[in-house]
């Protein structure tokens, strides 16, 4: 009972932080939707926007923010995030493919 009343109180602790970078990331993807949708057409291998699932779409959408936009980010975490985010609520070939694709976002990134 100690120990749960602890986590609950942890995970209030940073409640305004979390918030605020949510809020930060709905902004973000708003603000640069195009040129995010962009990246993932370019790097997609033939996968159109629309066929691609979903969810997989909205969590590409946040890393590729993260990756370009949000530089207290690190692209390896942002990477390792959406394919762990794929790998607990999307299809079996999910987390590979966005591994792919975002691996290709960051590497443009940097050539830039």
């Amino acid at each position: 009972m100690l120990q749960e009343t602890r986590v609950q109180n942890i995970d209030r602790q940073n409640q305004v932080e979390i918030f605020a970078y949510a809020n930060d990331i709905v902004v973000g993807v708003a603000a640069h939707i195009d040129e995010i949708d962009a990246y993932l057409e370019a790097y997609s291998q033939g996968w159109s926007l629309e066929r691609m699932p979903a969810l997989d779409r909205t969590i590409m959408r946040v890393a590729v923010w993260e990756i370009i936009y949000n530089d207290d980010v690190p692209d390896g975490v942002a990477i390792d995030e959406a394919v762990e985010l794929a790998k607990e609520y999307s299809t079996d070939d999910s987390p590979s493919f966005i591994n792919g694709l975002l691996h290709k976002v960051s590497s443009t990134k940097r050539a830039l």
